[in-house]
């Protein structure tokens, strides 16, 4: 008899992971990155008080972290205008999503997202035996209503919209996102996600009653917080919803550091608001070094910005592994036709320094690659 015994579902799946991370492909390839700016971490790095609050608290390592997360909690439901039973944190969006698709997804159940939208969802799905039924873009936006539609079709259990949406860095209206939470089918609860609701446009926001059953919104402060390292990310809904997280969650996955720095960083929005002007200014410049390469720049309200080939999925792959050769990284949308595109994490001026040198050699490479004979 072999050991472990594996259950079946996970011995089914397949051997793979959402992304490579920047950290395994610098060892793979010997070297350091001149420009990291592929993951979308803030390289503005953290407010000053949050690494303050941090230092203050490494000494006190020792102690495991609040359990119930109560300073962090009530920060946030006060900043938010609710109460702390509508607050869930955990490690990361990506962690809460886990918990989230555990809760309510059992093998064979419908799951509704669009096609090449966030992977990490799916793949929480894929590892629970949900039955992922996915919609395609529509001018390189998530499509509300066919969204909408295929989750009545299918009595979809969880429905996940991005907005605004990773990867391509588009975003709807909060009219629009307030319509759709209207219509969610009953059953269905949609899974909101704003991951760069920070780098937005006002407007992007919903208004949405926190008590409503059929929609739980995830934030973090990932992004333009610059906490990507400490993985805090939280949801708010209503609170018989999160209360269920209370029987399945790491009740001490949230360390005292961690809690430090995110009280912290959400106490200094000033902080917040200077980064995103750094972000504004940065998706400016990277557009421009696009165009001044041929290149054209998807209007984003993240931190990013998605730039548009004008090739194909197989061009870009070349393109993304020509500007990695030059120590350049980036990443890509993996679905056609959106995966055309190249995606550029806004970032301070020495990472797209080197961005803008690079960009025309690794397409003149590309270029060469495509002209070049092929071999019989």
């Amino acid at each position: 008899m072999k050991t472990p015994r594996f259950t079946p579902l996970v011995a089914d799946l397949p051997a793979t992971v959402p992304f490579v991370g920047p950290d395994a492909q610098m060892r793979a390839n010997g070297r350091p990155f001149r420009a990291r700016i592929g993951a979308n971490e803030s390289g503005f790095g953290p407010s000053p008080k949050a690494v303050e609050a941090m230092r203050r608290a490494a000494p006190e390592s020792w102690m495991y972290g609040d359990s119930e997360c109560y300073d962090l909690r009530a920060a946030l439901a006060e900043h938010h205008g609710v109460t702390p039973a509508h607050i869930i944190i955990g490690e990361g969006i990506d962690g809460l999503l886990g918990m989230l698709v555990r809760m309510l997804v059992a093998p064979g159940d419908p799951v509704v997202t669009s096609d090449g939208a966030y992977p990490t969802f799916s793949y929480h799905v894929a590892g629970y035996g949900g039955v992922l039924h996915k919609v395609p873009y529509r001018d390189d936006h998530e499509d509300p209503g066919a969204l909408l539609a295929r989750a009545d079709e299918t009595g979809a259990k969880l429905l996940y919209f991005c907005n605004p949406d990773n990867p391509m860095g588009t975003w709807h209206s909060a009219r629009v996102v307030e319509r759709m939470i209207k219509a969610v089918p009953h059953g269905t609860l949609m899974v909101l996600d704003e991951a760069y609701i920070d780098a937005s446009p006002s407007g992007t926001a919903p208004e949405i009653d926190p008590d409503n059953p059929h929609v739980i919104r995830m934030r973090t402060f990932s992004k333009l917080y610059g906490l990507a390292g400490l993985r805090v990310g939280y949801g708010i809904g209503s609170p018989d919803l999160i209360a269920m997280f209370d029987r399945i969650r790491n009740h001490f996955g949230m360390g005292r550091v961690a809690q430090a720095g995110a009280l912290a960083a959400l106490q200094d929005q000033a902080w917040l608001q200077s980064v995103q002007g750094d972000v504004a200014r940065a998706r400016a410049r990277i557009a421009q070094i696009a165009a001044d390469c041929g290149l054209y720049a998807l209007p984003s309200a993240a931190s990013f910005v998605a730039l548009d080939t004008g090739r194909d999925g197989d061009f870009a792959r070349r393109l993304v592994d020509a500007l990695m050769a030059r120590d350049i990284f980036v990443r890509m949308p993996f679905v056609a036709p959106q995966d055309r595109c190249i995606r550029v994490s806004a970032a301070p001026d020495g990472p797209l320094d080197a961005f803008e040198t690079a960009l025309p050699k690794a397409l003149a490479d590309c270029a060469h690659a495509t002209k070049a004979p092929q071999k019989t």
